[in-house]
């Protein structure tokens, strides 16, 4: 008899992954740059030439479109509905998805924080003196949902196509809703995920202002530092990254390879502040024991936490704090991998439930990048310098967004050998 997940629903697989990442294009790539504490960030001319405060970022290595997005695509989409649409088609190669799906069983969860407002930027900018000669894509174009519905057209999948957009935590809450979509039977498949790309002068220029990101122009590879005493912010990247979720049941029954399972999922907020996360961590720890039990798990469990980890003074210490909080001062190892890959916004959740399940299924805990020193390090373990071997086993991952957003997921690993080098990689450049 198949077991069943605590709550008596269906238990989900994930059994495909696609990522489009500062850190590579493909899964393994990624697991090996934040192993290795290879930090991405990098300085990005058009920044310099706006004169903005901030000149550097985190960008998606260039990669070849063909055979992922046709001429008419590329010219009716954005950046971040493309890096959404190239994630999701390996996630679905990687997936090896049987033909004949019942399409009205298929669903697609993506999450975006800012979604279309770059295009909407380029063409105000462009047009400013003359709107009616704006493009006719302009409105579907910069449509949040834009990358989700788009997805859902290129495979015919008819099941609820939502897009979620809780500012830092999207990609989690994407995610997490889908699994619960599978688990209480409203579907068999999803692809889940986030996406996002905010490298512009005026989404730069508006978080510089805020003083949100990191202003280390001489140095942006020592820029982003999550945990670190010198952090001074966040670091802005690009990204997208695709999960395909099936039944376990039904994943098994056709044979596939099995990453791991989305075991726990939970969402709240801390209703405080429009930006600042609530100093005491008491809202993000309730979210992690929420999740802890959706998954039929305790503290003692979790082998490792992914933290949300920005590098900024707030966010970095109330994440601490409800660490400490949940797991009452015996933290498991903690990592934080936006010192390799800078914060992808709505796509961050997502890439790094990915590599969580990786890191969980290997035993390995990347260092963070960057860190040296820790106020943060009295009150859980961070893992600085080297890897940190651990048992395989569940993994925490937290998110968390502006307005006091709050997602968390638990992960448990399959195959420590399910994800080899994609059949894309030759093709990048």
């Amino acid at each position: 008899m198949t077991r069943r997940h605590p709550s008596g629903g269906h238990r989900v697989a994930v059994t495909g992954v696609g990522v489009k990442s500062p850190a590579g294009n493909d899964l393994e790539a990624a697991f090996t740059a934040v192993l290795k504490a290879e930090a991405t960030a990098a300085t990005v001319p058009r920044l310099i030439e706006a004169d903005l405060p901030v000149q550097f970022a985190c960008l998606v290595p260039p990669f070849d479109l063909d055979g992922y997005l046709t001429r008419r695509e590329s010219r009716q989409i954005d950046r971040t509905t493309q890096l959404l649409l190239c994630a999701a088609t390996d996630a679905v190669e990687d997936a090896a998805l049987p033909t004949g799906l019942a399409p009205g069983r298929v669903g697609v969860q993506i999450g975006t924080g800012i979604g279309g407002l770059p295009s909407m930027e380029e063409v105000t900018l462009s047009h400013a003196a003359r709107p009616r000669d704006m493009p006719v894509h302009t409105v579907p174009r910069t449509m949040a949902n834009s990358p989700a519905t788009r997805l859902a057209m290129r495979y015919g999948f008819q099941g609820p196509c939502t897009t979620y957009s809780s500012a830092c935590a999207s990609g989690t809450t994407a995610v997490g809703e889908a699994a619960r979509k599978i688990r209480y039977g409203d579907l068999d498949l999803a692809l889940a995920g986030g996406t996002d790309s905010a490298v512009t002068t005026v989404v730069m220029g508006a978080f510089a202002r805020m003083r949100a990101m990191s202003v280390r122009n001489s140095d942006p590879a020592r820029a982003s530092r999550p945990f670190d005493t010198d952090r001074d912010g966040f670091v802005m990247a690009e990204g997208a990254a695709v999960l395909v979720l099936e039944r376990w049941d039904l994943a098994r029954a056709r044979g596939a390879r099995i990453y791991g399972e989305v075991a726990g999922f939970a969402d709240n907020c801390d209703a405080a502040h429009i930006v600042a996360p609530n100093e005491d961590g008491a809202t993000a720890s309730r979210c992690m024991r929420r999740a802890l039990a959706d998954a039929g798990l305790s503290t003692a469990d979790i082998g490792h936490i992914n933290a949300h980890g920005t590098s900024t003074v707030l966010n970095d210490r109330a994440e601490a704090r409800a660490i400490e909080r949940c797991f009452h001062g015996q933290s498991p190892p903690v990592t934080a991998v936006k010192g390799v890959t800078g914060h992808l916004i709505g796509g961050s959740g997502a890439l790094e439930a990915a590599l969580a399940l990786l890191c969980a299924a290997r035993g390995s805990v990347p260092p963070i990048a960057n860190l040296r020193a820790s106020q943060e390090a009295d009150l859980v373990d961070l893992v600085i310098g080297a890897p940190r071997s651990v048992p395989p086993g569940p993994v925490l991952s937290n998110s968390f967004g502006f307005g006091g957003q709050n997602a968390c997921l638990v992960l448990t690993p399959g195959d420590p050998d399910a994800a080899g080098p994609h059949p894309r990689t030759p093709q990048q450049k």
